[in-house]
Formats: C-alpha cells, sequence, structure tokens
C-alpha cells in the first residue's frame, strides 16, 4: 500500500554565520565540498595534460608535421594582411581580451541571477567557475611552457606571457561557449539555437584574429581551444548534469502533513515522486513553489519498484484530489498519466529523470522547480495520449512515444549506471552497440488502408517528435492535434544512413489527415532505397515477422511480435505555460 511520506527539513550542516535580517543561521549548499574537490582534481588533470602538450610541441615533436608548417600559415597570414581585415581582427582580438571577459562574465551572471522569476544560480556559477579555471590553467600553463611567439610582425604588444596556450582564444570558449550551454539549455523558441550557434562561432574567429595579428602559432590556438572547452566540460558535468549541489531551503518549510495511502486527502495536491531521483533538497523546494501557490498542505507520496506510479495517483484521484504532480522520469509520468486518463484531473510534470521527453516537447524548463512554477503559472490543457496494447504488453497509455527494433535494443542495453553518471549520452554510447541489431519484417495496418509491407531497422510510434539532444524524429508528432506519428527507419548502408540523417535534420512539413505517409521517394519507385518514412494515423497495427525488443516511454516491456496502438484525444489534463499552448 502507498504510504504518504511526510516532508522534513533537509539535514543540512549549519554554517556559523546568521542571515542578515533573519535571525536563523545560514545553510551551506549540500555536496559542495565533495563536487569542489572532484573539479579540483579533474581541473588538476586538465592542466597536467595541457602541460605535457606544451612541454611535446617544444619539445620532441617541434620538428614533426605539422607543427613543422606553422611557420608558412603565420607567414600567410602576415602577407595576407590589409586594413579592413587588420581592423576586423582588431574587434575579434578584443572579444577574448581579459577585460572583455570579466566585464561580460560578470553582466552574464548578473543576468542570470537577477533577471528570471527564480534565479539561475547554477547557470551563473557554471559560467564563473568555468572562465575562472580556464584563467588558472592558463597561468599554470605559462609558467611551465617557455615558447616564443611567432617570428613575424606582430600587431600587438607581446605580454609578458608564453605563446602557448592562447589566452585569449582560452578565455573567449570558456565565455561564449559556456554562454551558448546556457541559451541552448534554457532559451525557448527557434532563436536560440540561432543565438548559440553565433556564440560558439566567437572563440573560432578570436582564435582566427590573434593567428592574423601574428600572436600565436596555430597550435596555441587549438589549445586555448582545449583548455577553455575542457572547463566547460569539467564544471558543466559537476554542476548542470550531476546535480551533486542542492541548494538549502532559505526557510522552515510549512508544517508536515502526515497521513497514510488509507486516509483521505479531499482537495488536496498530490504529489507523487520518484525517491531514487527526487531527493528531499528537491523536494522542500517544490514544497515552496506549492506554498507560494496556495497548495498549503499538499501530500507527498512514494513511488516503489512494484508499484512506480499508478496505484499512487489512482487513489489520489479516488480521495479527491484537485492537482496531481508527477516528479520523476518518463517511466514514472507515463504510469501516472495512465492512471489520470480520462479522469480531467490537472497534471503538474516536474522533469527529475534522464531522459525527460514529455517536459521537453511540452517547453517546460528540466529544473524541477523551474518546471513547477512554470506549470502553476499557466492554464490546463488537453493532451493526447497513445492506447497501445501487445502480446505480453497489457493494454496501457504512453505519453510521448512506444517502439520496436533498434531503439527498444539500445534502451535494453543502457545501463542505469551509466545513465546515473553522464545522463542522457548513456543511450548514445549504448546504441553504438546495437547498430548491428537485425533488419525486422513487419506489416503495418493504419486505419483502415490496405496492409502495408515493410523492412525496418526501427519502428517509432510516437504523440511527441523531439528526442534528447534537441533532435526532431518525426516533425509532424503534436501531443493535442489527435493523432499519433510513425516513423519508420531502413537505412541500408553508409549512404542509407547518411541519407536518413539528412531527413531527419531537414524535417518534414506538418499534416494533419490520418494515413497519410511522407517518405524519400526514389525514382523507379522501389521502397527498398528508402531510409526514412513517416505516417500520420489514429489507430495502428504493428505486426512482426519474428519478436523484437519493444519500449514504452524509454521502459523496454518485454520482445514480442505485435504491438496495437490508437490515439486518445484529449485524455489527459495537463498544465502548462500559457505560452506555449
Amino acid at each position: 500500500m502507498p504510504t504518504a511520506v511526510p516532508e522534513r527539513p533537509a539535514g543540512l550542516s549549519r554554517a556559523p554565520s546568521v542571515e542578515a535580517g533573519s535571525g536563523r543561521p545560514a545553510t551551506l549548499p549540500r555536496g559542495l565540498g565533495r563536487t569542489g574537490a572532484r573539479i579540483a582534481v579533474l581541473t588538476l588533470c586538465q592542466a597536467g595534460l595541457l602541460v605535457g602538450l606544451g612541454l611535446l610541441i617544444t619539445g620532441p615533436a617541434r620538428h614533426l608535421w605539422p607543427l613543422t608548417v606553422e611557420d608558412r600559415l603565420d607567414e600567410a597570414f602576415e602577407r595576407g594582411r590589409t586594413g579592413t581585415l587588420t581592423t576586423l581582427s582588431f574587434i575579434g582580438s578584443e572579444a577574448g581580451n581579459t577585460l572583455t571577459v570579466i566585464t561580460l562574465t560578470l553582466a552574464a551572471c548578473l543576468v542570470l541571477v537577477l533577471m528570471p522569476r527564480l534565479p539561475m544560480w547554477r547557470q551563473a556559477a557554471f559560467l564563473a567557475v568555468a572562465v575562472s579555471l580556464q584563467a588558472l590553467v592558463f597561468l599554470a600553463i605559462t609558467l611551465s611552457v617557455d615558447r616564443h611567439r611567432p617570428d613575424v610582425d606582430r600587431l600587438d604588444a607581446s605580454p609578458p606571457t608564453s605563446s602557448y596556450t592562447s589566452g585569449h582564444t582560452g578565455a573567449a570558449t570558456a565565455l561564449y561557449a559556456g554562454l551558448a550551454v546556457v541559451v541552448l539549455s534554457r532559451g525557448r523558441g527557434p532563436w536560440r539555437r540561432v543565438v548559440g550557434v553565433l556564440l560558439l562561432l566567437v572563440p573560432l574567429l578570436v582564435g582566427v584574429a590573434r593567428l592574423y595579428r601574428g600572436m600565436h602559432h596555430p597550435s596555441d590556438v587549438v589549445g586555448g581551444l582545449v583548455n577553455g572547452g575542457l572547463s566547460l566540460l569539467i564544471v558543466g558535468r559537476a554542476l548542470l548534469t550531476d546535480r551533486t549541489v542542492t541548494a538549502p531551503p532559505r526557510e522552515d518549510p510549512p508544517p508536515a502533513t502526515e497521513t497514510t495511502g488509507a486516509e483521505r486527502h479531499h482537495g488536496t495536491t498530490a504529489v507523487i515522486f520518484n525517491p531514487t531521483v527526487t531527493d528531499e533538497a528537491t523536494r522542500v523546494s517544490l514544497r515552496r513553489v506549492l506554498d507560494h501557490h496556495g497548495h498549503r498542505a499538499p501530500v507527498f507520496i512514494e513511488t516503489t519498484r512494484d508499484d512506480p506510479g499508478g496505484r499512487q495517483a489512482a487513489r489520489a484521484v479516488r480521495d479527491g484530489a484537485t492537482l496531481v504532480v508527477v516528479c520523476g522520469g518518463d517511466g514514472t509520468v507515463r504510469t501516472v498519466a495512465d492512471a489520470l486518463a480520462g479522469s480531467g484531473v490537472p497534471l503538474a510534470v516536474v522533469p527529475c529523470g534522464t531522459g525527460n521527453l514529455l517536459a521537453r516537447n511540452l517547453g517546460l524548463p528540466l529544473s524541477p522547480a523551474e518546471a513547477l512554477e512554470a506549470a502553476l503559472r499557466g492554464t490546463s490543457h488537453p493532451l493526447d495520449l497513445g492506447h497501445i496494447e501487445g502480446d505480453g504488453l497489457p493494454a496501457t497509455h504512453f505519453a510521448a512515444m512506444s517502439g520496436a527494433g533498434l531503439d527498444a535494443a539500445m534502451i535494453e542495453h543502457t545501463d542505469d549506471r551509466a545513465k546515473s553518471a553522464v545522463g542522457w549520452p548513456a543511450y548514445l554510447l549504448a546504441g553504438v552497440s546495437t547498430l548491428r541489431t537485425p533488419r525486422m519484417g513487419l506489416t503495418l495496418r493504419l486505419d483502415d488502408a490496405p496492409a502495408l509491407r515493410r523492412t525496418a531497422r526501427m519502428v517509432l510510434v510516437a504523440n511527441v517528435g523531439t528526442v534528447q539532444g534537441g533532435l526532431t524524429l518525426l516533425p509532424s508528432a503534436r501531443p493535442d492535434d489527435g493523432h499519433l506519428d510513425l516513423l519508420v527507419l531502413d537505412p541500408r548502408g553508409p549512404g542509407g544512413w547518411l541519407r536518413a540523417i539528412g531527413t531527419l535534420l531537414r524535417g518534414r512539413s506538418r499534416t494533419h489527415r490520418p494515413g497519410t505517409v511522407h517518405t524519400l521517394a526514389t525514382p523507379d519507385g522501389d521502397r527498398k532505397g528508402v531510409p526514412v518514412e513517416f505516417f500520420t494515423f489514429r489507430r495502428a497495427e504493428l505486426a512482426f515477422d519474428a519478436p523484437q525488443s519493444r519500449e514504452l516511454d524509454g521502459d523496454p516491456v518485454g520482445r514480442g511480435r505485435r504491438l496495437t496502438a490508437e490515439v486518445r484525444p484529449g485524455a489527459l489534463t495537463v498544465l502548462l505555460p500559457s505560452r506555449e499552448k
């Protein structure tokens, strides 16, 4: 029987200082010491690596290609100088100047903290620490590696540091590429990709400017790019991915509501959470957001291995809950959505897992507190669910995607420890080992259309179209259009994979017609050469010639030879930000 877990303040160590005007001791973020130690160790490794490369470049490898032709490139830049290019190179070089980088870093951190409704402390710390660490590594390198600057006419005064590495390029990489990470991960709308790409180009332009002005060898610029990139990787992994550092509550949470699953909670808010991915500090922050929006006594209910959320949600609805909040990964969200289907009780999705596909496609922030804040400030929207069943698969619903073949095999082979360590890229690592998954034969029946015979590496039935990394696999898929979409992937050989990737990156136009197919046509109409096909439908029957691996919203559900999927229009009521309608 599920039990409601009373919330208690997190057991945080207390600092001796007192918050101004509060009369309460200040608290330190949890996990700060461990994360700082890990960053320090990795930074020392980074410095050792770059110093070792510098000593190699200035020592045993200096007579090897391509180091032997670096001077020719510097001389070519010198010969190609013009007044206009010199002016542009000055602007590019100044973008990586120490004063410029410090000023922009401080300004960006202030904007991240002061402008949003919920301050982006992690993103601000990520940017500031990455820029600072690359500067420390740069100083260590210049003290350890003595390399003369190019023997050309230099347009800037030579600073008293070694030519290796390029400090301008390293600082520009940490700042502008760091800003690109923030924009691409936190921004919304199509503009974020344009801005992200432009920001990523700045370090390259700074490096070219430094070469043009005769200040560095090409390997110095490459070293600067590596220095800044490694700093971003180390700090981003620690602060943005791991979530080891958790902010303590700034005030005591409201009194806990202690109840059991047998007790009724009429008119309450039920928070169903997966305890393996929703720690106590996160629950405290969610409680504060709920309290701010008038939900004074939310009931927190744990999922278990045997009961991942469905029965808890059903019990909450029976007991009169007027809002259900689900905190977990796609599997937890799916089971709760399945229980709420057709109930009309609104659901707030709080992403705490690895993939978080539904949250990504709904445009919700990926920070739990920010996602809940955005949902509670929004309005109710009816979303479709996919109803699915098969041999060995009892009838249920999915919210994001279901599939068979390559993607299901990849999910089966993804280690839970790898997901905890690196996040969703763990799926990519597992995908490498599953690329040789045998091609399947299958029969498709879409709505009332005649049956179709296909071969495929993967079939994907989707309510939403975008997966991790921002890749849109099914561009026509929308969670509120009353249809589901089907992707049939069947590349043959390297050329087929390249054509398939190109098709997926370009996308296809939207259609509302059931049974419609979008495909790469071949001159002779032979579909054996077609690597990608898209279908839109209301009901689909998939019969495989042999048992296939299958998955449901990122969870493996066992091998089988049949899947039947049907759309349930408007079956789930979800709270979404008003602008995301």
